[in-house]
């Protein structure tokens, strides 16, 4: 048993009601278990409670033990004045209140199915890919469509939470935020930190002021990216490094502490090219930010974003490495609705969180219906499990549902445990 167990059991009333009295033999009917406090003080709040035949109203204290209790030093704490119940798992000291009373007592053991700590203790110790893995889909359509709603808006309540503090780290500049949350995902998860660290080292005032010179663009971001080091064969990074060198030295630039990864990355991944198309996109966009707010619709923001670097590229994939097939490194459709996952939806609902603008807090859950499904891994297992990915709210959702509740086994805290824990899935 752990407290956040019973906690659950006592929040939901999944225990026997019948014949309930406290350690001490006074018949008790639960009128209302109160509401969970995740605060500092009581577990719960407002409860109302008939113990003896005399109605009580106020906060319940629970713990597995009850000495508990003394433990936690709350005989001598304010906050816990108004406790009308103690419920405990286990019995195993009497306890009182500040001026010696002795608080009503429930061991709640007695009263609970032996079936829901057997479920529970079975998810706790799974090893699959999440832990009701044998139970699934066991919610209702209606039920995962709800759940994967609340579960997409905690996923962009987060990361709305990473942009705000960024924002503060660049004085309220949404443009600069926004060149920094783009360019991390330009890099995808294997070089999103290389790629910020190179976005925040070079100011969007810095780009605007090369924007129409796009080998310039080229020059700051792989020069600063450390690529630019080093003799060239071909004239064409022969002539970024001197443009970088010109440059760095007249805004005392330094390349970042880490070269980009290209290890076990499909080529059109690779950070060069990635860089040249963020050159390519800086190029033809003016304040962007403000662009992407005064979108009326995803498709145009799909425009905006899908651009393709310049004409070296078609036959590059790395400096001097000339490849046979001509193949403009157009970014794809693939890749922007990625950054439109990942970069605009989260930094527009950031914006509307910051100037509580509900366009743009309702507007990121619109485009993220219309988006398809990411497919990956997590997505991949959860269909193999007869959960439904069908747009990229759902993908959001199931991997929001996967990294921070199946992986860390918050079983009580997520919809398809509460349906199985009491019995019914």
């Amino acid at each position: 048993m752990t407290e956040r167990l019973l906690q659950f059991i006592w929040q939901f009333q999944y225990f026997n009601k019948q014949a309930l009295a406290t350690v001490d033999g006074l018949a008790l009917q639960i009128i209302h278990p109160g509401f969970l406090n995740a605060n500092q003080g009581p577990d719960f709040s407002e409860a109302k409670i008939n113990i003896g035949g005399t109605v009580w109203a106020g906060n319940v204290e629970l713990h597995v033990n009850a000495s508990a209790w003394h433990q936690h030093g709350h005989a001598g704490d304010k906050n816990y004045n108004s406790i009308i119940m103690h419920v405990v798992w286990q019995n195993d000291a009497a306890i009182s209140d500040q001026n010696g009373q002795n608080i009503a007592t429930l061991e709640l053991q007695p009263y609970v199915p032996v079936m829901l700590l057997h479920k529970y203790k079975q998810l706790m110790e799974s090893q699959g890919f999440i832990p009701c893995e044998s139970y699934l889909p066991v919610l209702s359509g209606i039920a995962w469509f709800s759940w994967k709603e609340r579960l997409a808006i905690e996923r962009l309540m987060r990361k709305a939470k990473d942009v705000l503090a960024l924002l503060q780290q660049s004085n309220g500049h949404w443009e600069e935020v926004f060149w920094w949350v783009l360019a991390k995902n330009f890099g995808l998860p294997v070089n999103g930190a290389v790629f910020q660290a190179i976005a925040q080292s070079v100011s969007v005032n810095i780009l605007a002021k090369h924007k129409n010179q796009l080998n310039q663009l080229e020059a700051l971001l792989l020069g600063q990216a450390g690529l630019l080091a080093g003799s060239f064969t071909d004239a064409y990074p022969a002539m970024l490094q001197k443009e970088y060198q010109f440059l760095a030295k007249k805004y005392s630039l330094q390349p970042v502490n880490k070269l980009p990864d290209f290890l076990r990355m499909r080529p059109a991944n690779f950070p060069t090219v990635r860089l040249a198309q963020l050159a390519a996109l800086i190029q033809q966009s003016t304040h962007l930010f403000a662009r992407m707010k005064d979108a009326a619709t995803v498709q145009e923001v799909q425009a905006l974003l899908n651009v393709t670097a310049n004409d070296y590229w078609h036959y590059h994939y790395t400096f001097d490495d000339e490849t046979a097939v001509h193949s403009p490194k157009k970014l794809g459709r693939q890749m922007v609705n990625t950054l439109l996952i990942n970069g605009v939806i989260p930094v527009l609902f950031a914006y509307g969180v910051s100037h509580n603008e509900q366009k743009f807090k309702d507007l990121p859950i619109k485009w993220l219906l219309q988006l398809p499904p990411e497919q990956n891994n997590i997505t991949r297992q959860w269909k193999a499990k007869e959960v439904l990915n069908q747009n990229a709210l759902d993908s959001q959702a199931l991997i929001e549902l996967k990294k921070n509740y199946c992986d860390k086994k918050f079983c009580l805290d997520c919809a398809v445990g509460n349906k199985i824990l009491p019995g019914r899935g």
